[in-house]
């Protein structure tokens, strides 16, 4: 059990994390990437960072953190399941808990297909560990955009009768097992088929008994179910509060401006909340 998970590693995130270690807590930091951050080439208007590039500043904050004693993984987070006494999170392979937990997963962004949606958990699925189980010895389809993806084909390929394997994006597949085929054609919808999903591209269509779309981020419909959200970003309060107990959101997921001080100033608010959360908390339990 950690004090508190925040899903991401930017401004935001590491803000938060640093105020939470300062008051003794227990920090997890999941993140998938870099982020818009790392893709800035100068920045000037941060106060005490003149003339710094994206990559420079988030290597430098999360060295901070670190130094902090903030712990750190890379993987993509699939899925938050809230709970009345603590909350689990799906990250890569593994299962993690915590007593609070800060969504800091930088600007939405409009995540699916056409027929996505429609077919999650009906032939579609956003885990290969979860679900790669429910279609052994039969036709499988990975649509990759970031090089875990590839890991996950792999492992499919252990259980299917079958793996195509159609890159969204560009990235590294050259360690794709050889009974991995890649499908030189970019998905573009899916449809329900008699007995699975059909992948519809520019070059035609096929059919799989399950299709896996691995990307280095998951629609917040599916992160968190029930988390409201208006307009694509996720509706707080003035300390970073969600509709769900114990779930904050801080930084560009919560909307504009995007701006980096703005993110920072949230996820300290955030942190400070989520402290006194626990706090309550621990101080209601040790009173029973």
């Amino acid at each position: 059990m950690t004090d508190s998970i925040l899903i991401g590693g930017g401004p935001a995130a590491v803000s938060a994390a640093l105020t939470l270690r300062m008051r003794g807590k227990s920090v997890l930091m999941l993140y998938a990437g870099d982020g818009a951050l790392e893709k800035a080439h100068r920045i000037d208007n941060y106060p005490g960072m003149g003339k710094i590039s994206g990559r420079e500043m988030l290597d430098t904050m999360r060295a901070q953190a670190m130094e902090a004693g903030v712990e750190m993984k890379k993987a993509v987070v699939q899925l938050v399941q809230p709970g009345k006494k603590k909350i689990t999170v799906l990250a890569g392979n593994e299962i993690f808990t915590c007593k609070t937990l800060l969504i800091a997963t930088g600007a939405p962004r409009k995540i699916g297909l056409p027929g996505e949606a429609e077919l999650l958990g009906r032939g579609i699925s956003y885990c290969a560990t979860c679900d790669g189980m429910f279609y052994k010895g039969k036709k499988a389809a990975v649509v990759g955009s970031f090089p875990e993806a590839v890991e996950d084909a792999n492992f499919l390929s252990e259980i299917a009768q079958s793996v195509d394997y159609y890159p969204e994006a560009k990235h590294d597949m050259a360690f794709l097992r050889p009974g991995v085929q890649i499908m030189d054609a970019k998905p573009l919808a899916f449809e329900k088929a008699e007995d699975g999903v059909l992948v519809r591209t520019e070059n035609g269509e096929k059919a799989y008994h399950g299709v896996f779309v691995l990307r280095p981020a998951v629609a917040l419909s599916q992160l968190v179910p029930k988390l409201e959200t208006e307009n694509e970003r996720i509706v707080t309060d003035q300390d970073g509060g969600t509709n769900i107990p114990f779930v904050y959101a801080a930084g560009d997921a919560a909307g504009l401006p995007y701006q980096i001080a703005k993110a920072v100033g949230e996820g300290n608010r955030a942190a400070l909340k989520m402290a006194r959360d626990m706090d309550k908390t621990d101080e209601g339990e040790s009173g029973k």
